[in-house]
């Protein structure tokens, strides 16, 4: 049996070696002697055994007093019990530290080696550990092989029994977040920040950002130089496409930003605040661009905005009931240098502010003072209705 120095020693390595406090270690030493000394004497629960953390020496008392125990009486079977019995308090301690260590870190980026394949789920070695990430949680087209080195988001921690299991994503949103965050400093010290991202794994993800420093370009920062930062987050994710737009608080900028790379006219966006959909008119050129492959870019938009969007040519937006009725009430705005002549300076200024990625609200800008009373009415009734995003 151990001594003193020797049950000091081995509390320390175990310590060091698996990171468990040494409070815990003494306490399941204490757990596992009291039991093992209860079988060979034959006492009552109340016996306990206590460990002293500067000596090393063990002291055993119940109700009736204090024991004479040396541990070299406690016979071989005895002897093997306790063993056990510490052995099973390590690896719950052990346990418990990784659950806790983890729980904490549950959406940041960590870095593993493929270790094996077990059954549908990819095993990832962290080094004190080991991750699993299930077939949902993977790029579909991605192939992994032994000894690869993988990059992943943390989803979710639990307990499974005397294990900790640890679930990591490659399809999460986060995992573009977390990557622009190592190669972007802007980014890690929080001068230009990451306001939404919306992502289809494998084909294209949407990231709007906004800088609090203007002085510094938030979309020239995530690019890099010659794209070199860029190119490293899409080298990462195998291919996937990147769209870094502008963040704004006006929804009519937001909208036309998240629909790039087609050209879209702020005057040309029509919001339902009521019912939380906007109509988008477009040139027939721009259509296809503006809804994307298979619908995916205005698909993006519409969750990066949290808006639903309806992309429509001019001629199908009037062919809905939208064009200018015989009765006059609503008349959308005309495309053309003469639309709104009494406030053109306004809309060039808005558009220009567009442009920038700034927000724009032609709806609470007054019509010039050169307009008449019936161009000011009319202007009001063509002016799509305009609604900030909360």
């Amino acid at each position: 049996m151990l001594n003193s120095e020797d049950l000091l020693r081995m509390i320390d390595v175990l310590h060091r070696e698996r990171d468990i406090p040494k409070e815990i270690l003494f306490r399941g030493l204490e757990e596992a002697i009291a039991a093992a000394v209860r079988k060979r004497l034959g006492v009552g629960d109340d016996l306990i055994v206590t460990i002293d953390r500067a000596s090393g020496e063990i002291g055993v008392e119940d109700d009736e007093g204090e024991y004479e125990f040396e541990l070299a009486e406690l016979g071989r079977i005895a002897a093997q019990a306790c063993k056990q019995t510490f052995l099973q308090k390590v690896r719950e301690a052990e346990r418990d530290v990784l659950f806790d260590d983890y729980e904490t870190r549950v959406g940041n980026l960590v870095n593993g080696t493929v270790q094996r394949f077990d059954n549908d789920n990819l095993v990832i070695n962290l080094g004190r550990t080991e991750a699993y990430l299930p077939r949902e949680e993977r790029v579909r087209g991605e192939t992994f092989s032994p000894g690869d080195r993988i990059r992943a988001i943390i989803l979710e921690v639990r307990k499974d029994g005397p294990r900790v299991k640890i679930i990591v994503s490659r399809t999460h949103p986060d995992l573009v977040r977390r990557l622009f965050e190592l190669e972007v400093p802007e980014i890690a010290d929080n001068i230009i920040e990451i306001k939404r991202v919306v992502r289809e794994p494998g084909y294209r993800t949407k990231m709007a950002v906004i800088s609090q420093d203007p002085k510094i370009d938030c979309i020239g920062a995530c690019v890099g130089v010659r794209g070199s930062r860029i190119k490293a987050v899409i080298d990462e994710l195998r291919g996937e496409r990147i769209d870094i737009i502008r963040w704004s608080d006006s929804l009519e900028t937001l909208i036309m930003n998240g629909l790039k790379p087609a050209v879209i006219h702020l005057d040309n966006i029509y919001a339902d605040v009521d019912r939380h959909q906007a109509a988008v008119v477009v040139d027939e050129d721009q259509q296809s661009l503006a809804i994307g492959k298979k619908g995916q870019n205005v698909r993006l938009a519409s969750r990066l905005c949290g808006w639903d969007i309806d992309i429509k040519t001019r001629e199908e937006f009037e062919a809905d009931g939208f064009g200018p009725p015989d009765d006059g009430e609503f008349q959308p705005p005309l495309d053309g240098p003469d639309e709104h002549e009494s406030s053109g300076a306004e809309a060039a200024n808005g558009e220009s502010q567009a442009a920038d990625g700034g927000s724009a609200d032609l709806a609470e800008g007054a019509p010039s003072a050169q307009a008449g009373a019936s161009d000011a009415s009319q202007a009001e009734k063509a002016s799509p209705i305009r609604a900030e995003k909360s």
